[in-house]
């Protein structure tokens, strides 16, 4: 994609990385790609804020070499250190041996510590301003969001924030770069709470102190380094960060994360009648094969919602393999108290429930109800299944 006008001597020059497999070698974007947001201000000196992964350093540098040559950059905005944000550091380095990184002090010792970088560099303080001749920057520290260094870049002529990670979404850009141009903004926001969930929940607290801390800034244009620049409604995307990061703590919607797994169908038919029962009591309910859906998809509808229903046969008298490495990456994002039920098949001896309950046991899960049967399901089984499923639902709606 060309270079974009965001406004008047401020422009976008990302790129599309729609060939990569695994965000941060985990978080599968095969389908929706991500973008790396850079951004070029042309003033009496010249900035670029962010950069992109040494994969796509070539058509980031494309970008830049159309609207300005590199020798002429003055500064290097370092707003997060992380490599798809810094790996074209030192191809910028060699072709603009003069331009200053501009960064925080914990950035200044990463900057050594990835790139052997320690010349032309200049530490920013919290709340320094920048004249960039009519364009003033003005650097604020937000920490843990969602790395220790990271910081914010403000431009008050246009009141535009560029935030790096924070307000970022996956989702790789279809020619259209800002929210009120996309016709795509569903698919943006659905990526947008993966990309939160699967990246910066477990800094969730951090998060919200850097939304507090930014709050008195009046924001026209939220310019994030992945996914959509927002500018018709920059609150929304604010705000919605702010709903999600509160769910660490706070008592999600009532709804249904149905985890299942099954080996030979018997527990996957039980799902079927457990499913009708929680829809019927008008629960919303999202069901998830542990065994074939990632992690990165699971995540956010267990973060958005009250209730998790674990269907999962006893395996070798212990849980299902796939659906006890799902409950782990639970865990792992500290997805708290939320409401549990539990049904599986089992063979001679059960051992599941045990286990679910085991792994789980750091979140604080409330077990509400249990339904296990030894076999395939029969007819009346599937008819507990039903009664099973809207009783957990009945549950979550009382207790809002």
């Amino acid at each position: 994609m060309p270079a974009i006008p965001i406004c008047q001597d401020i422009y976008w020059i990302g790129v599309n990385d729609r060939t990569t497999d695994l965000f941060e070698g985990m978080w599968p974007i095969t389908e929706q790609g991500v973008s790396y947001n850079s951004y070029l201000i042309l003033d009496e000196k010249k900035a670029l804020i962010d950069l992109t992964k040494s994969t796509k350093e070539e058509a980031l540098v494309s970008q830049l070499s159309g609207l300005v040559n590199c020798s002429e950059l003055d500064y290097i905005v370092i707003n997060h250190m992380e490599p798809d944000h810094t790996g074209a550091v030192r191809i910028l380095r060699q072709l603009a041996p003069q331009a200053v990184f501009l960064c925080s002090a914990k950035a200044q010792a990463m900057l050594d510590n990835y790139y052997g970088i320690t010349e032309g560099v200049r530490v920013v303080a919290d709340g320094e301003k920048l004249s960039l001749g009519k364009k003033e920057l003005t650097f604020y520290s937000i920490p843990f969001v969602h790395w220790p260094e990271t910081m914010a870049t403000y431009e008050s002529s246009e009141k535009i924030l560029f935030p790096c990670d924070a307000f970022g979404g996956y989702g790789a850009l279809r020619g259209a770069i800002f929210d009120d141009e996309t016709a795509d903004l569903p698919l943006y926001l659905k990526e947008a709470l993966r990309y939160y969930v699967n990246i910066v929940a477990r800094f969730s607290q951090p998060t919200l102190n850097a939304i507090k801390k930014l709050s008195p800034l009046t924001i026209d244009v939220v310019a994030p380094s992945h996914g959509l620049v927002w500018r018709r409604n920059p609150q929304q995307i604010i705000e919605l960060y702010q709903k999600w990061a509160r769910l660490a703590s706070e008592p999600a919607e009532p709804g249904v994360t149905l985890i299942y797994g099954s080996m030979y169908g018997n527990t996957e038919a039980m799902m079927n009648a457990v499913a009708e029962g929680i829809s019927r009591c008008g629960v919303p309910l999202e069901i998830f094969d542990a065994a074939r859906t990632h992690a990165s998809y699971i995540l956010p509808s267990v973060w958005t919602k009250s209730g998790v229903m674990i269907g999962a046969p006893t395996y070798e008298v212990s849980l299902f393999p796939p659906v006890a490495e799902q409950l782990e990456a639970l865990v792992e994002k500290r997805i708290m108290k939320r409401k549990a039920a539990y049904f599986g098949s089992y063979g001679w001896s059960g051992g599941a429930l045990k286990r679910a309950q085991e792994i789980v046991e750091p979140l604080q899960w409330e077990w509400l109800d249990t339904l296990a049967f030894q076999g395939g399901p029969k007819l009346e089984d599937f008819k507990r299944g039903e009664e099973f499923g809207c009783k957990f639902a009945e549950a979550l709606k009382a207790s809002q």
